[in-house]
């Protein structure tokens, strides 16, 4: 099985193309959605509803928002540099935000890749193919927890 893609994204349209887009894209990869940041850490973590590794496993990439409500996307940044399970799993900031102070913030916290969401469908769909090559492809990943 290829390995999962986490997607912490608030809004529902935008998860929705998100995920029309993988599939249209091809991606074998499962992509798991949450909502906000403290349902991101309780994922990686697996805690909760998320405790069942087979059912969540620790996802290879995770797409992240940074405007999240409970817990910023550069909340979950920050926490994710202090948890070494963790921190080693590539974080592609996927925002709307364009602003130099977000993009700077976000790689001081460790992202790996910053993009900006495409404002059409078909821009999504070229991201997507390329983030897809790139990262669940092409990319050498550590083995996580190792």
């Amino acid at each position: 099985m290829s390995g999962t893609v986490l997607l912490v994204e608030d809004n529902p349209d935008d998860a929705f193309l998100i995920k029309r887009a993988f599939k249209k894209a091809k991606l074998a990869n499962p992509l798991f959605v949450v909502e906000d940041g403290e349902e991101a850490v309780a994922y990686l973590v697996g805690e909760g509803e998320f405790a069942d590794r087979n059912e969540h496993p620790l996802p290879m990439l995770i797409l992240l928002d940074l405007k999240l409500p409970k817990m910023s996307g550069f909340e979950v940044l920050q926490w994710r540099m202090g948890n070494p399970g963790v921190k080693k799993i590539p974080v592609v900031v996927l925002t709307s935000s364009n602003q130099t102070p977000d993009i700077k913030k976000a790689y001081e916290l460790g992202a790996n890749s910053y993009l900006v969401k495409p404002v059409s469908f078909e821009g999504l769909m070229e991201m997507v193919k390329v983030l897809g090559m790139y990262w669940l492809i092409l990319n050498e990943v550590a083995v996580v927890g190792g």
